[in-house]
């Protein structure tokens, strides 16, 4: 959200020229909002599945702009998280998530 700019460049320049001004701002609020919904588990694999697109999307782009394992470079970072939420979407949600609560209490 600090670097909407930079995100907007990014986008503009590698999806296409006609790429919607509210894309970048669309990716960042659905990767805020379903990394809040991972964390608490709520939605967990609803969540997962809008997160791996936009986290797919960062590391084809990391991987054209910078070395591939060098110094300062995030997609070591970025595949570990992809694997993660790989995992997350084939576990689910854990014991002290909020699906598992509601799941155990329904209303």
């Amino acid at each position: 959200m600090v670097n909407a700019t930079a995100l907007e460049k990014i986008v503009h320049s590698n999806i296409s020229s006609g790429a919607p001004a509210w894309l970048a701002i669309g990716i960042t609020w659905a990767h805020l909002l379903g990394g809040f919904l991972i964390i608490i588990g709520l939605l967990t694999r609803w969540a997962v599945l809008v997160q791996i697109p936009i986290l797919l999307g960062a590391i084809f782009f990391i991987k054209f702009r910078q070395e591939t394992f060098g110094s300062g470079s995030e997609l070591l970072f970025a595949v570990i998280i992809l694997l993660l939420l790989v995992l997350f979407l084939a576990e689910g949600a854990g014991p002290l998530s909020l699906d598992n609560y509601f799941r155990k209490n329904p209303v």
